[in-house]
């Protein structure tokens, strides 16, 4: 009961904060209770009680968050169209695993090629392309690190998202054996993917741009060596095929993300992914994991990375449900993009 009542009091000064146009977090005053808190706590009670306090304080915050930010839009954007005349582009080339998920959002747009990550995101910032198809992560090998970090760097959003089922091949020109070999190269993903049969068999990896572009290299070089790429794309480059299915997990699928440099959210858009940098403090993962509890919104994915500074703080991408209609998320994303260091939103975006 004490509780309720509590909760009704946060909602009036939410209320008058939001006439007065007042922040809803006062550190000082934060800290001040909390030192009381501490002080009149029984001994081996103090950091306990400090955390109970701090935790309904939390809740109180994100109720007055809810309460001040209700009735505003966070984000302005356009709904995708997806037209079949747009220009599109993904790295590597025919064959590769990021045209199979292009043809997936845009089967019948022309498809153009670039050699790496980059470079597909230099061409939807500059207006070359209006889409861009990137891999953020795979089923196996996880995280694709690079496009993370890639959407820190350029202000680009995601707008959609396909998942492409990724069935690994050795590949080399033909009428060579696996015993002519000893060097393979495709991208540092696939060849993650495949370390187990790498390893088993004496293989060295040697990292390439893309998966097509390696059984392109292949195809065109004089070189011992084989590449891993897709029987589609071993085809394509008349390659002979010396192993099928070498993935260290028969289930392999690598979502990939589509990228545009207006922010666009369709209808039913229902995955939100944001980045913020947290403190390397005790509790601060914790207090934010509060925000979401208390807005009932599920975390799909959470992943930390260090930040590049030499300090030892971290950049949290994170992945949750919800629409940027949704009043909860609104108040959940104006509370993030006040009240942390190093916020981004990257999309709202739904799956085709």
């Amino acid at each position: 009961e004490l509780f309720y009542k509590r909760m009704n009091l946060c909602k009036q000064v939410a209320d008058y904060k939001k006439e007065n146009k007042l922040p809803v977090f006062q550190g000082n005053r934060e800290k001040e209770i909390l030192d009381n808190v501490k002080k009149i706590s029984p001994e081996n009670l103090e950091d306990a009680s400090a955390f109970l306090i701090t935790t309904i304080m939390d809740i109180s915050k994100v109720l007055q968050q809810r309460e001040i930010f209700s009735d505003k839009k966070f984000i302005d954007y356009k709904i995708p169209q997806f037209e079949k005349d747009a220009s599109v582009g993904c790295p590597g080339t025919v064959g590769a695993n990021s045209h199979t998920a292009s043809l997936n959002i845009f089967p019948e747009n022309k498809i153009s090629f670039f050699e790496n990550f980059e470079d597909v995101c230099k061409a939807v910032e500059s207006g070359e392309i209006k889409y861009g198809i990137l891999p953020i992560h795979n089923s196996t090998a996880g995280s694709v690190i690079q496009t993370y970090e890639l959407l820190e760097k350029y202000d680009l959003y995601i707008c959609a998202s396909t998942c492409v089922e990724v069935k690994h091949c050795l590949a080399a020109k033909k009428g060579t054996s696996i015993s002519d070999i000893k060097d393979v190269y495709s991208h540092p993903q696939a060849l993650s993917q495949c370390s187990i049969y790498l390893k088993e068999n004496g293989l060295v990896p040697k990292n390439y741009s893309n998966t097509a572009l390696a059984a392109e290299m292949i195809a065109n070089s004089d070189i011992k060596a084989a590449a891993i790429c897709s029987e589609h794309c071993a085809e394509i480059f008349g390659l002979e095929i010396l192993k099928k299915c070498i993935n260290n997990v028969a289930a392999n699928f690598t979502k990939f993300i589509c990228v545009t440099k207006e922010c666009m959210i369709a209808p039913q858009a229902d995955t939100l992914s944001i980045m913020l940098t947290l403190p390397n403090q005790c509790g601060s993962l914790q207090r934010l994991l509060t925000k979401f509890m208390v807005n009932n919104l599920n975390m799909k994915k959470i992943e930390s990375r260090p930040l590049k500074n030499g300090s030892y703080d971290f950049s949290f991408h994170i992945e949750f449900e919800g629409s940027v209609k949704d009043k909860n998320v609104i108040s959940l994303l104006h509370d993030l993009k006040n009240n942390t260091e190093g916020f981004k939103f990257f999309g709202n975006y739904y799956e085709i």
